[in-house]
Order: C-alpha cells, then structure tokens, then sequence
C-alpha cells in the first residue's frame, strides 16, 4: 500500500489530475511510477517495494516526485523509516485508511484517567486452560485462589450451602474466583487483602442468597445457609418453550447484531433465561460475559448452557461483582473502599456499605423507598449472618439497608461512561467534515469501553475505514 501527500496539482493533464484524484499508483518494472502529473508529492511505502508484499514492515519514506518531471523515485534507495500520513487517507478501493497505532493511541487516551486504571485492573482474567487446572489444595493454584481457600474451607463451603445445586461444587467456585485477578487480590497500599476477601465473600454470599435461595421459613435449615438452590430460573427449562427472553434476538435490532442468537436444534433462538449464581439472562448479556471469559460473544450466545453446567455458574455471579454497571461503581469498588461517596452521591442518599451494593443490584425496584422492600430487609439479614461467619466486622455506622437511597446518576463519584459511540461532531479539517472518532458514552451500546479493542471497532462501524498496521 502506497500513501502520498501532495500539493494542489497546476496545469496537470486531466487524466493525470482524475488518476491522482482517485490515488491510482503505477507499477513498471522494478520503478513506482505516477506519469507526468505537475505537483508535488511525497512517497511512502511499506515492506518491500514496489509490491509492498511485507505489510508488516516499517513505513519507508522513498523520495520527493519532482514538480514538472515524469520518471520514476527510486525504491532501491530508501530513506530513513519515517512515519506514514497520520489521519484518514483516501483509500484507492473506496472510503479510508487509518493507522491501527493512532487508534490504538486514542482508546489509551481516552480510557486513561485513574478510575479506568483502577476498574481494568480489578476486572483482569487468567486465560481458560490455567482456570481449569484450579483444584482444591493444589499448591500450584493463583494467589488469590489460595487466599480463598484460606479463609473459606471446602468444609465452611459444604455447611454454608447445605441446599445447594450439584452443579455449585468448591470447585468450581474456585475456578470462578480464579478467572479473575481482581477477586480476593493483594493489595499492596495499606488495605487489609484478607479483610477484603472476607467483606467481599459475605456480600457475594448475602446476595446469592436472595437470588438463589430457597426462603423456606419452615426449613430445618436456616434460611441464609438455602443459598445456590437454583442454577436455572425457576420454572424454565432447556428442552421446552418456556422462558426464551428472546425479544432481543432480532436481527433487527442492534442489540440481535452485535450478540447474535444462536438457534436450537428443532428450530427458534437459544434460550437466555437466568442461569447461574446471578441468574445471567438476555443475549445482550450472555454476548459481553462470553467475550469475557473467551474473548468470543458466540461461544455463550450458541451454549447457554454452559452457565449453568460449568464453573461458569459462579463466574458470571463474580463478573457482575467486579464489573461497574454505569452509572453504578462496581461492587468490589464499594467493598475495598476505592469508591467513596461524593457530595452528589451524599445529596441522593447513598452511603459506603453493603446497602449501596443492594442499589446496584436492583435499586430500581428495592431502594428509595423510604423504607426497607422485604427484598432489601432479607438481604441485611443474609449479610449479618454470612458476616459473622466469616469474621467480618459489622460496624453500628454502616449503612446496611438503601430506604433513603435514590438511584446512582451520572454525577456521582462512581460513574463512569464504559460504552463507545460514534462522535457525531462536525469537523471542517476532516475529510467530508467527520470526526473519524468515537466518543466514551454512559449508555449501553454494542461496543464496550473496557473491552480493549473496541474503540477500533466502533470506528470501522461508523466510518468507511480500513485499519492498517504500522
């Protein structure tokens, strides 16, 4: 691929002038060849030249063309390895080009601020294969994986979920939390690490045990140890037509675009009712969770299943734990006190603690109510209970409960915009006044700001762009 830039053309014969216009490049023999055009101009090329079969070269700067002359600039001599033209260039095939390492640029500027550096670092992953060699008393397994069995034994795990599916084993639960760095890591500013665990445990287990429990009063085991009895929604099931949850299937819909649904062997879309400890439901959730865990939205989106069948069951339950869901800091962000409340967030009642973590899980529908929604008072309970077990102080100041709590926005100290859309802006120095840009929003869309990558792709969306390397 050739770039050049170029002054206005003076007096160029118009077949010449069309020929630059639409970037025609001439190759004859071993020379590079523009015929007789009158203006000057730069070349560059990349590999080997004059084929540039090497795409991944250096970009070599090759020589001036002289103004007034037809001939040929001399790839045998090339210069130093200069940059290439940065910004969109006009593609010989049509639309643009843009250098992978400016986009790759800006996505590290715009995701750089100390939040974001804080939340890509709690939501880091192992790869897969290092996952499933997690087992339970192995010296080999990751740090924060030994930290957990530490705290919270196969013993404590088989007494505290006494009710549990089968398919919640300590296994699995430790393959879970080893998928993720940022769970039960060490902490190397002061901060307890064992405190942290413990803290963030009792309230992943408090919360589990309202979504998943069994909330039997008149079982002979007491209601916060009925936690993990569902691994599928209550009422669905995979062989039948109940509970699709598929209005979001469409390939009409952005959302059925960008997460595809995968198709059942009898015919219609995959179901993606709840499954797992967080009961995961909706494809525009599976998708992103896929790609968390394989770095591929299709792998989930075409086997639901897994989330309910594999170490995934837990998985997807800590993924929301780490992951913050805008306007909302993430729970663990709450928990290791690295989210602190700011004066807006102190205006809409929201305070450190486990109530706050209750507000991101469904403050819609449990907070701001001016009193505890028996969803919230069975939550506190859950959570002193599972505390105690695990040695976690509860502080008389800690706001347990969100009745005074209105809904996390866009102001607070939290909130954070994860998504990428087009930037819409007109731009009179860029070709046909676009941005070649995207823009950090507070709404969900198909292309997710903690995703390294995306930025690129949310431009290739937008703009008719071909991204080349450098």
């Amino acid at each position: 691929m050739f770039f050049f830039t170029a002054s206005p053309a003076v007096n160029a014969k118009t077949a010449d002038l069309a020929a630059w216009k639409t970037h025609s490049v001439y190759v004859a023999g071993d020379q590079v060849v523009y015929a007789a055009a009158i203006f000057e101009a730069k070349w560059w090329t990349r590999g080997d030249a004059p084929d540039a079969g090497n795409r991944d070269g250096p970009w070599l700067y090759i020589a001036d063309y002289p103004s007034g002359q037809s001939g040929a600039c001399d790839p045998d001599n090339p210069g130093d390895p200069v940059e290439p033209p940065s910004g969109p260039q006009p593609n010989p095939g049509g639309g643009y080009t843009m250098l992978k390492s400016e986009l790759d640029a800006a996505e590290t500027a715009l995701t750089g601020s100390a939040l974001f550096v804080e939340v890509k670092a709690s939501i880091e992953t192992r790869a897969n294969v290092e996952v499933e060699l997690i087992r339970a008393g192995a010296a080999t397994n990751p740090e924060n994986v030994l930290r957990v069995e530490q705290i919270f034994s196969e013993q404590q795990w088989l007494y505290i979920f006494p009710q549990r599916h089968p398919a919640y084993s300590y296994e699995k639960f430790l393959q879970a939390i080893g998928k993720f760095k940022g769970f039960c890591a060490s902490y190397s500013d002061g901060r307890s690490s064992d405190a942290i665990c413990r803290k963030s445990l009792a309230t992943m287990f408090a919360h589990f045990t309202q979504e998943t429990g069994g909330h039997d009063v008149n079982s002979p085991v007491e209601e916060w140890r009925q936690a993990l009895v569902f691994v599928r929604e209550a009422g669905c099931h995979e062989n039948d037509s109940s509970c699709l949850y598929n209005a979001e299937c469409s390939p009409d819909t952005w959302q059925g675009q960008q997460w595809p649904c995968g198709t059942r062997a009898g015919g219609g879309y995959q179901k993606y009712y709840g499954r797992g400890a967080k009961q995961l439901s909706y494809n525009y959730n599976y998708g992103p969770f896929s790609q968390a865990m394989y770095g591929d939205v299709s792998v989930l989106l075409q086997a639901p299943e897994l989330v309910a069948d594999t170490w995934l069951n837990i998985a997807s339950a800590v993924f929301f734990y780490l992951y913050p869901a805008s306007p909302k800091p993430s729970m663990l962000h709450v928990i290791d006190g690295t989210w602190q409340p700011n004066s807006h967030d102190l205006g809409l009642g929201i305070k450190a603690g486990f109530g706050a973590t209750t507000n991101i899980i469904n403050g819609g529908i449990e907070c701001g109510q001016g009193y505890e929604k028996p969803q919230s008072v069975n939550r506190m309970a859950y959570y002193r209970e599972h505390a105690a077990a695990l040695n976690v102080p509860v502080d008389s100041s800690e706001e347990l409960g969100c009745a005074g709590q209105k809904s996390f926005d866009t102001q607070g100290a939290g909130a954070m915009q994860i998504y990428w859309d087009q930037d819409w802006g007109y731009y009179p120095d860029m070709p046909e006044g676009k941005s070649f840009a995207c823009k950090l929003v507070g709404y969900q869309t198909r292309h997710f700001a903690l995703q390294t990558g995306d930025y690129q792709k949310c431009v290739r969306h937008y703009f008719d762009v071909d991204v080349v390397d450098n």
